[in-house]
């Protein structure tokens, strides 16, 4: 059943497979916490039958045990409600029992960003002129000027460039397509890297030291390995993106324009990001306003 809701989310609705990979993980942990409940090595459909929200909540109880934080919680029981909304559908299941637990709320925390300068040194932390480290620069540069999830940059191809008008093509969440602009330090970064691994217009644009795809592990180690090296130690690849949203509303972009390079559904998403400008915009106003704060 687990299979065939795999297939289900991969095929149907059409899920990224860093998306499907955290349904599976959810799905094994809720599992092999069942068979502890049930005292099986296998459960049945019938077991699953039996599963309400005394189970359910017990479960969660063991997350927050774990030390778990709201937002992973969370995410899980989405995953479960998600599954029993399949089985209800598939006509294996009654009724939902992910409906009868609440979901925690999440507390509003806002997004780590560096500043201008910080990103600058970041991204000037690439030095060397051999092809890992011009690869390196590339991938930084890119993240920062277009704002990209990793799993985003990892799956840019060469024909998804067009670098003589800036913009590449990127395959988003629920692999929805959109036209994001590029700067012109960045396109420079990737012409660079273009001329020295002498590329193909059939081969994905980063590679790995092997000559394949980039995997969303080793961007994670390329950004550590600089965040080290500049002394900017409490960010990950998600700063980069934050970092745009925030440099753009600060430099007066507007938050329409913005979503949508960002590939945000809802524009809810992106207005979290108003936050950290306003703080910006009421710290230059005490600081100009002859009646701002001393």
């Amino acid at each position: 059943m687990l299979e065939e809701f795999i297939r289900h989310i991969s095929l149907e609705r059409n899920l990224s497979s860093h998306t499907i990979r955290n349904y599976f993980s959810d799905l094994s942990q809720f599992y092999e916490y069942l068979t502890g409940v049930f005292k099986k090595d296998t459960l049945l459909i019938e077991d699953l039958r039996n599963i309400d929200h005394v189970i359910l909540r017990a479960f969660l109880a063991n997350l927050y045990e774990k030390g778990l934080s709201k937002s992973s919680v969370a995410r899980k029981i989405s995953t479960i409600r998600t599954f029993f909304n399949y089985m209800c559908r598939e006509g294996n299941l009654v009724n939902n029992p992910g409906k009868m637990v609440s979901t925690p709320k999440r507390g509003k925390t806002l997004p780590k960003f560096l500043s201008v300068d910080e990103a600058d040194r970041l991204l000037g932390t690439p030095v060397g002129e051999d092809r890992l480290s011009i690869r390196d620069r590339a991938i930084l540069e890119t993240f920062y000027s277009a704002g990209l999830r990793i799993g985003e940059i990892v799956a840019i191809n060469i024909e998804d460039l067009n670098l003589s008008e800036g913009l590449i093509k990127v395959q988003g969440k629920g692999r929805k397509e959109r036209i994001v602009p590029v700067g012109e330090k960045a396109v420079d970064a990737i012409k660079k890297y273009l001329a020295t691994s002498q590329l193909t217009n059939t081969l994905p644009l980063f590679l790995n030291k092997y000559g394949k795809r980039i995997t969303t592990r080793s961007v994670h180690r390329i950004v550590d390995k600089y965040k080290k090296l500049s002394g900017l130690w409490d960010i990950t690849p998600h700063s980069l993106r934050h970092s745009f949203a925030t440099h753009l509303l600060e430099g007066g972009a507007d938050l329409r324009s913005v979503q949508e390079m960002l590939g945000h559904a809802s524009l809810s998403t992106t207005q979290r990001y108003t936050h950290i400008s306003m703080d910006k915009l009421m710290e230059v106003y005490d600081k100009a306003h002859p009646r701002g704060r001393k």
